[in-house]
């Protein structure tokens, strides 16, 4: 947590109302998300138990498995679900865009548009983690055949949960409570923040009053935290509702002794059950989205929905061409790359955001790796002469207020020219306020002269900070997977599918 999300956070409490961590939305949303609220039996590892999963807030389907230890009804459940997840991205692929041509790529084609799945909280990921590793090694014959969508579901579950979730910035596959508070700092722990009703409670309270009182903050919290009321978002159910609802239901069912009639009338009650357990997290679902969709786009969520899209492009692409499924454990190789593509990822996170919204630049200046302050002098024409050619160097002498604890010779840039990185020179204090002079060295054009705009004007206030100077290297050169040293377990095997896959117990 930053100091400045630790501040919000005192106030949050203070005001007994939930604070913006942030002025713009720094995810993307899909006009039409696929929403899915999982829910795992208890006890039972990737043991499904009923899902309410649809495009659209007034359309939900309730997908129920019966008995969830039976294998057979696990494997019809993810059926079901794939013809609506898989049918979904499939609706997805319409029209592509030529990419042109680069020094490293040829010249490809990418999806307009890509899927986006948004569910209740991080434990909901870890579901589709679960559901997406039990199926993709499935098969449609064999001694255990599946439906043919179910392996297609797994490898997609697995892209969504394992690839696309952990990479900053990626808008893919998406935990509400997380975005939520990414952009809002409540008066509870982030602890308390995991728990959809509750942390809405904070944000908007007036939802939670029954009578048309006024409440605030933690009044409302206190309300959402009634099971009875606001259950659990899961993807584990209640204890209690397990002891006194579910159970009895599931042993009804089993002990129907083959009779249709109280099958179908246990059945019913069953889905009736789940559909009250998980229709109140639907509706806060589409609470949370309705109030992300009021914030302003940031200005690097196209860009970061391309990239999303590129992904996406290429993973399905792979799908089609027969590509194994993803291994249970990466090799050496692919787990060095991965690890590089998340740092870069998580930098470039960063730096965007930064760029984007200036209450988390705000937050850089806090931690005193930015400063702000009125530019108070200029030497636009001084010039570097030690050289053959003489170089434009002009000189910015800078009035702030923050403390600055940057050392000579740093790299800053701010987010009017975020290509231009100015080197600190020197920083004098007078009484509460510092000097600061920073000498230009780039982002000026080619000439003698620095172009138009590229030096700042006496009188312009300016926010420099070192992280959007960040400037990103090369992940560092990784042998073949074919090379991998006996050091790190040597090449790995290639996929062919065994009674391993069947047989694996979940942990």
């Amino acid at each position: 947590m930053s100091a400045l999300a630790a501040l919000a956070r005192v106030e949050a409490f203070a005001a007994d109302r939930a604070v913006p961590l942030a002025t713009v939305r720094h995810v993307h949303l899909s006009p039409h998300p696929l929403v899915l609220v999982p829910i795992l039996l208890a006890g039972e590892a990737a043991a499904p138990l009923a899902a309410l999963v649809g495009t659209e807030r007034a359309e939900p389907q309730l997908l129920v498995v019966r008995q969830p230890r039976d294998r057979d009804q696990r494997f019809a459940f993810l059926a079901d679900l794939a013809r609506i997840v898989v049918g979904y991205i499939e609706a997805r692929r319409g029209e592509t865009e030529v990419v042109e041509a680069t020094r490293n790529h040829e010249e490809w084609e990418r999806q307009l548009d890509a899927p986006q799945l948004i569910v209740p909280n991080p434990g909901g990921i870890d579901a589709l983690r679960l559901l997406g590793r039990s199926a993709r090694f499935r098969s449609s014959q064999g001694p255990y055949p599946v439906d043919p969508l179910v392996p297609v579901l797994g490898r997609y579950l697995t892209w969504f949960a394992e690839d696309r979730a952990p990479t900053a910035g990626s808008s893919v596959c998406l935990a509400l409570t997380d975005v939520l508070a990414a952009h809002w700092a409540t008066g509870q722990s982030a602890l308390e923040d995991r728990h959809l009703a509750a942390l809405l409670a904070w944000i908007v309270p007036e939802h939670f009053a029954t009578s048309g009182e006024r409440l605030t903050g933690s009044q409302a919290a206190a309300l959402a935290e009634d099971p009875a009321r606001w259950p659990s978002a899961g993807p584990a159910t209640d204890p209690e509702f397990d002891t006194e609802v579910l159970s009895p239901l599931i042993s009804a069912q089993r002990n129907a002794d083959g009779d249709p009639a109280v099958e179908r009338r246990v059945e019913k009650e069953l889905r009736a059950a789940l559909r009250e357990r998980l229709a109140p997290t639907w509706d806060l679902m589409w609470q949370g989205i309705e109030l992300l969709r009021g914030l302003p786009e940031a200005g690097h969520d196209g860009h970061r929905w391309m990239v999303d899209r590129g992904r996406f492009t290429d993973f399905a692409r792979g799908v089609d061409e027969g590509a194994p499924p993803q291994p249970r454990r990466e090799g050496a190789v692919a787990a060095a790359k991965r690890l590089a593509d998340l740092e870069s990822a998580q930098e470039a996170y960063d730096k965007q955001r930064a760029l984007d919204d200036p209450l988390v630049l705000a937050g850089y200046r806090v931690t005193g790796e930015a400063f702000a302050g009125t530019v108070m002098a200029v030497d636009a024409e001084r010039q570097d002469t030690a050289g053959r050619t003489p170089k434009p160097r002009p000189h910015v002498w800078l009035r702030t207020a923050d403390p600055v604890v940057l050392r000579k010779g740093t790299k800053v840039a701010c987010p009017q020219r975020p290509n231009q990185r100015p080197v600190i020179v020197a920083v004098k204090r007078e009484g509460d306020e510092y000097i600061v002079e920073l000498e230009l060295v780039d982002g000026m054009g080619r000439r003698a002269i620095p172009e138009e705009g590229s030096v700042p004007e006496e009188g312009e206030y300016r926010c420099y900070s070192t992280v959007l100077a960040a400037e990103r290297f090369p992940p560092p050169p990784l042998p073949e997977v074919a090379a991998t040293p006996w050091t790190h377990g040597g090449p790995p095997a290639d996929y062919a599918p065994t009674g391993a896959d069947h047989d694996e117990e979940w942990h």
